[in-house]
């Protein structure tokens, strides 16, 4: 069962999801205003969230989106065609977009289901952007994704942190789209947050926290072990794309999941990349790792994961 959504200032709600949608937040109002939209192919479940939140999605006003990864834009085609809502991100995002570039939100890169939408509107760093009566200040975070934002609400000192900072966990950094330099700009990203006053954070994925400075450090920490060694964000993308293709397909032959990431671009890219070793070998140590403990598991013919969508 989803969670119930949690109201972080007056009005606006904070919905927390699993991981193969991001969460979201919805601002409840005769125009309302969405903050992320969740997974496409989970969208009837994210439609029955803001719905029972008592949003009329024929009326939004605007969609802001934190970046154009998949599991933050799910339901912004359909909306704007719905309601004729405007859509503002970062310029980066916004080109990603107008130009129909899939491969950039890493959406071809890793086989995930997706839809172009318009944007209206463009939230530079540094930009004020009006959540109903909310004021928000847009902070460019790149690292994670080149066109990934923060928002931060300064008179209460609420990060809407997105994808560039977890409790204790760590997002995918996926070099072979966003280049070489993409971990020293997730640590320059992490310094801009450093000088912040913040008491509560809303991340992309799992639970609110406020140890802000602890959460910033441990991610320092991560990147400092990928900078040192680089295996270990091989190591990462794998598994959390292994995890997270199993929950967008809910299911996957156990005969042929090898062939099918066989026919991928990131499987035999990020081996290549990081690893002396064979592609079957790889697969076979994710897979017992991770039946080991109980990540995945088999149902009839397939294996299923346990990790909540």
């Amino acid at each position: 069962m989803p969670h119930k959504p949690v109201e972080i200032l007056p009005g606006l709600f904070f919905i927390l999801r699993g991981y193969l949608n991001a969460n979201h937040f919805a601002l409840r109002s005769d125009r309302p205003v969405l903050v992320d939209t969740g997974y496409l192919g989970n969208w009837g479940q994210t439609e029955d969230i803001l719905t029972r939140l008592g949003l009329d999605l024929n009326r939004v006003a605007l969609i802001i989106n934190t970046h154009t990864h998949c599991d933050h834009v799910g339901g912004n085609d359909v909306i704007q065609k719905r309601s004729g809502c405007d859509i503002a991100l970062h310029p980066r995002g916004a080109g990603y977009m107008r130009n129909r570039d899939d491969r950039s939100p890493w959406w071809s890169y890793y086989h995930q289901e997706a839809a172009f939408f318009q944007p209206t509107q463009i939230l530079e760093d540094g930009q004020v952007v009006h959540v109903g009566p909310h004021a928000f200040e847009v902070i460019h975070t790149p690292g994670h994704a080149s066109d990934g934002i923060v928002l931060y609400n300064r008179p209460t000192r609420i990060l809407l942190s997105s994808d560039t900072l977890w409790e204790r966990d760590f997002p995918v950094m996926t070099l072979a789209v966003e280049g070489d330099g993409a971990i020293e700009n997730m640590m320059t990203s992490l310094a801009k947050l450093a000088g912040l006053a913040v008491d509560q954070v809303y991340p992309g994925h799992g639970a609110p926290f406020d140890d802000f400075q602890s959460a910033l450090q441990r991610a320092v920490t991560r990147l400092e072990r990928f900078q040192a060694d680089p295996s270990r964000v091989g190591w990462d993308v794998i598994k959390k794309i292994f995890v997270y293709t199993i929950m967008m397909k809910r299911r996957v032959a156990i005969d042929t999941f090898f062939d099918q990431l066989m026919q991928t671009d990131w499987f035999p890219d990020t081996v290549d990349r990081y690893f002396s070793s064979g592609y079957r070998s790889i697969y076979d140590q994710v897979i017992t790792e991770f039946h080991q403990r109980h990540i995945i598991k088999i149902n009839g013919h397939d294996w299923v994961t346990t990790v909540r969508p």
